[in-house]
């Protein structure tokens, strides 16, 4: 778990960090599409609530990330990756509550995410978080512009 002492900061998403974000989600989400890559989704999320993109920075290196969203009705939580140093150190922990308080800063009193069926550990995490699992069936279109 983090000290209290440890020198990282819970930031909003600054255009210096952009090489740090792509390297961390290369790392975390190796087998992403590309529509997802960091030269796409970072441009698009700072179009709409560029304050919900939120990066642990450890001694200036991007250590984490998570970005968020809301709708008016339901908030949604995206792209949480911690660095393969920093696992298990409570960062994961730490941005999720960040996205929380700023998600319920904006009104919103249910979130909701996407976790590959196939990843235990990362469902145990969020469960642990006070996250449960949904009967839903999710569906998505890509959209072309």
């Amino acid at each position: 778990m983090l000290e209290e002492d440890e020198v990282v900061e819970i930031v909003t998403y600054r255009a210096e960090y952009f090489d740090g974000v792509k390297s961390l989600w290369r790392e975390a989400f190796p087998d992403d599409p590309p529509w997802n890559a960091a030269e796409l989704a970072i441009p698009a999320k700072l179009k709409s609530q560029p304050e919900l993109l939120v990066l642990a920075v450890d001694e200036g290196d991007v250590a984490g990330s998570i970005m968020a969203g809301y709708d008016g009705h339901r908030g949604w939580i995206y792209a949480v990756a911690v660095r393969e140093s920093h696992r298990a150190s409570g960062l994961g922990t730490k941005l999720i509550r960040e996205a929380e308080a700023r998600l319920a800063a904006l009104g919103c009193v249910k979130i909701n995410l996407q976790v590959r069926a196939d990843n235990a550990a990362v469902v145990a995490f969020y469960q642990g978080l006070g996250y449960s699992v949904e009967e839903r069936i999710s569906m998505g279109k890509r959209v072309e512009g």
